[in-house]
């Protein structure tokens, strides 16, 4: 069986997708990967895994050029017409509305779609209009789909309220999982360094985050506080001189953007993720993978990986103040957060398991 996964960003694709094609070609399918950066920059890295890339032209994840989104359209309808996949898998806004309706128009019966988080535009109150746009389109693409999966309750109830889809239709899975075979349990070290690692955008919570560390700082001088991750072009992205105040001062480390977390993930002692909302955030799970405590919001998606007080603390969104006592609270309870670091990887290990998850995806997709 031919199977193609389409996303708006092919690094995605082996960040949160890897573990779920490898699995689909154990099952003897063949796989086909879509997304937009170049070929020549893409397809040796995917044919190590023994799936073919393609580059689909005009997609742009945060472009709101119409024009280019036709082009996106049309590039899409001629790479899966062109190859006649059995089944469609996709995520993220722009790759789900036009993959699906390429997907249809070029005869492909069944086509899966996975909500990995609503973003900025669905929490976001400003984004009215935009919202608006992107119902309508939801609304359209998802009467062309089998099956959507949702990562966390709080998008599965906004979808309902907003009546895209149907729970005939809705499938709850926990997050993209995590490979707890490539993550594993690592001790404690004993140097108080938090770490951070995702989009510096302001929906992930980093202003939260280097402001709170400022506040952890002034009272313990020997923390460390880390930032790995990209400088995104997100409607909320953070500018470098945004921080640079305080990558200057000392009181943040950014560690710039790297293939391989787990080095840092095995030097921190808490993982920190002050975001607004998301699906289920990976970077948290790879953390509790690790075996470490979290503090991440009691916002969506966020909520999902912590028992607050038992595997770490859920804080207020957009609260500094709490958030760097909570740190602070982690530098000076040794003992409690060596049980917490034991109960986030249980947690994982119950929860979060990749293979428990794609599971699930492939017995929906019938693989």
């Amino acid at each position: 069986m031919r199977v193609m996964i389409i996303s708006s960003f092919a690094p995605t694709l082996l960040i949160f997708r890897e573990d779920m094609m490898r699995a689909i070609i154990n099952k003897g399918h063949e796989v086909f990967s879509v997304a937009p950066e170049p070929e020549e920059e893409w397809s040796s890295k995917f044919e190590e895994l023994g799936i073919k890339y393609f580059s689909v032209k005009g997609i742009e994840r945060t472009g709101t050029n119409p024009m280019k989104d036709i082009i996106g359209f049309i590039s899409l309808y001629k790479i899966i017409n062109a190859i006649k996949p059995d089944k469609i898998f996709t995520y993220q806004a722009k790759t789900i509305i036009y993959g699906c309706l390429a997907a249809r128009l070029a005869g492909v019966k069944e086509i899966y779609v996975l909500f990995g988080g609503l973003g900025s535009v669905f929490r976001n109150q400003n984004n009215s209009i935009l919202r608006r746009i992107l119902i309508i389109q939801y609304k359209v693409a998802l009467k062309c789909c089998k099956k959507a999966f949702f990562q966390n309750n709080d998008d599965y109830q906004v979808m309902l309220d907003y009546g895209l889809t149907n729970k005939n239709q809705m499938v709850m899975i926990n997050g993209s999982g995590v490979n707890m075979e490539k993550f594993v349990k690592k001790p404690l070290p004993r140097d108080p360094v938090f770490l951070f690692i995702g989009r510096i955008i302001k929906d992930k919570g980093v202003m939260e985050y280097v402001e709170a560390a400022k506040l952890v700082k002034n009272k313990y001088p020997e923390a460390r506080m880390q930032i790995i991750g990209y400088f995104d072009t997100n409607p909320t992205a953070i500018k470098k001189e945004e921080i640079q105040e305080y990558l200057d001062s000392g009181i943040i480390e950014y560690l710039g953007f790297v293939d391989d977390v787990r080095p840092f993930l095995e030097k921190c002692l808490v993982f920190v993720l002050p975001s607004y909302h998301e699906g289920t955030p990976k970077s948290v799970l790879e953390a509790m993978a690790t075996g470490r405590p979290i503090i991440t919001t009691n916002a969506p998606g966020c909520r999902e990986t912590v028992v607050d007080g038992i595997n770490g603390f859920l804080v207020p969104v957009k609260n500094t103040q709490i958030l760097a006592e909570k740190m602070i609270w982690m530098i000076e309870h040794r003992n409690d957060i060596i049980r917490m670091a034991e109960e986030s990887y249980n947690l994982c290990k119950k929860k979060f398991d990749a293979k428990n998850v794609n599971d699930i995806i492939l017995k929906t997709m019938s693989l």
